[in-house]
């Protein structure tokens, strides 16, 4: 009996571990911005972090709740508030010290003239305005270098935007990234006289492929769909009677359906929430995308109704539609160039999550006919049950527990090493 114990102590322990993991990185919209204005004769520009973000990068501890928007309210730039103005020369100097622009091999001087806000429903971001000196003529490249907060957070990413570029014929651009700044990739060229959208394409497939990856969460929602892909359907009185599917086809169709189902689902809710036409309270969206992985890894070990694996692929795939869009930000993001950049997030979405079901379903196919695949089926289970029940309490009840931290760090170091930062 203490055996026993002692074993299911070491997997629970384990299990804790793992998922404290997962919560680190899910949905997250750990980005910053730097927009440009490019002009015949000058150009201008836009440096945006979420308050969470300068409480990182500077030690401080700024309450940005009071500013939060209000359900009826417009997305609107304000002044900067009053009590936080003596924040101003700390935020200018660090950003002197993580941004470099030069023209032509030399140093271009970034003068800061005014700090906005932008309120959101669940955040703040600091606007930093700024102007670069000396250009009168607009140049073929820019060097960038960004190293913003990517010594404190190695999840963290720098979104370089063009909003406007006389040169190219770019007008009303919100939305589309030229360049994607990360801890391995400080330093790039912009280019001012390429009118094609095409590496601000490319820049957010690799978004939508990087957000699917560090989205443990819609991870395990997929492991707990593909999990029963490689047996047969069973009724509530046969749940124990696991039998594998006696061919390939069987198994591949069942992933076609639900992979499609969830596609399309997550696409529809993607859409109508970054064009602004839906709108839920995050804390609710990540309370349900939690619950949806243990519903469906409950239903592996006690079927609930028939041919419920669709309908909660499609219905829950809805809310992690919504999961997504939080990634793309709340912020109001529009422009002629919005459809592309949807369209570049959703390929990349996709292509992430094709790449984890080719990663996983060799192996439940090769195993499945193995004595010890119910245990897989019910462990894996009863795992991913333990995960639901875990994120769902942080997020429903908004409680950090200590031990993300840690997990977070030491996942952190894992994708330095297998080169995913």
């Amino acid at each position: 009996m203490n055996v026993t114990l002692n074993k299911l102590t070491r997997w629970l322990i384990l299990c804790l571990l793992l998922i404290s993991a997962g919560d680190s990185f899910a949905h997250q919209p750990d980005q910053s911005y730097l927009y440009l204005r490019i002009y015949p004769d000058n150009i201008n520009g836009t440096i945006e972090m979420t308050v969470k973000d300068i409480n990182t990068a500077l030690g401080l501890n700024i309450d940005p709740s009071p500013y939060f928007k209000g359900k009826n309210e417009e997305i609107i730039k304000e002044d900067l508030p009053q009590e936080w103005n003596k924040y101003s020369a700390q935020l200018h100097d660090y950003l002197l010290g993580r941004v470099a622009v030069r023209n032509a091999g030399q140093n271009v001087n970034i003068n800061f003239t005014n700090i906005e806000i932008l309120r959101l429903s669940r955040t703040v971001y600091f606007m930093c305005n700024f102007e670069l000196d000396g250009i009168e003529v607009t140049p073929d490249n820019l060097d960038i270098d960004y190293n913003v907060l990517f010594d404190k957070d190695d999840i963290h990413r720098g979104l370089t935007i063009i909003g406007h570029n006389w040169k190219a014929g770019i007008i009303n651009n919100e939305s589309v990234s030229s360049l994607i700044f990360s801890p391995s990739k400080t330093t790039q060229t912009l280019s001012l006289t390429d009118s094609s959208m095409w590496k601000g394409f490319v820049a957010l497939i690799q978004l939508g492929m990087w957000h699917i990856y560090i989205g443990i969460d819609h991870i395990f929602f997929l492991l707990a769909l593909l999990l029963p892909s490689v047996i047969q359907k069973r009724k509530r009185e046969e749940r124990l009677a696991i039998t594998p599917v006696p061919k390939f086809s069987n198994a591949f169709w069942y992933i076609l359906k639900i992979i499609t189902l969830f596609t399309i689902a997550h696409s529809i809710t993607l859409s109508l929430a970054a064009l602004g036409i839906i709108q839920v309270e995050s804390r609710i969206v990540e309370s349900i995308i939690a619950l949806s992985i243990g519903l469906a890894a409950a239903h592996n070990i006690y079927p609930i109704f028939n041919k419920s694996e669709s309908i909660i692929a499609f219905f829950f795939g809805l809310f992690h539609g919504l999961g997504f869009a939080s990634v793309l930000g709340e912020k109001g993001i529009e422009g002629e160039y919005l459809a592309l950049s949807l369209f570049g997030f959703n390929i990349g979405v996709e292509i992430g999550q094709i790449l984890i079901v080719c990663a996983l379903f060799p192996f439940l196919y090769f195993f499945r006919t193995k004595k010890y695949y119910k245990h897989i089926l019910i462990y894996g289970s009863l795992f991913l049950i333990i995960a639901s029940l875990y994120w769902f309490v942080e997020r429903f009840f908004e409680v950090d527990f200590l031990l993300d931290n840690y997990i977070g760090k030491g996942i952190n170091k894992v994708f330095k090493i297998i080169g995913l930062k």
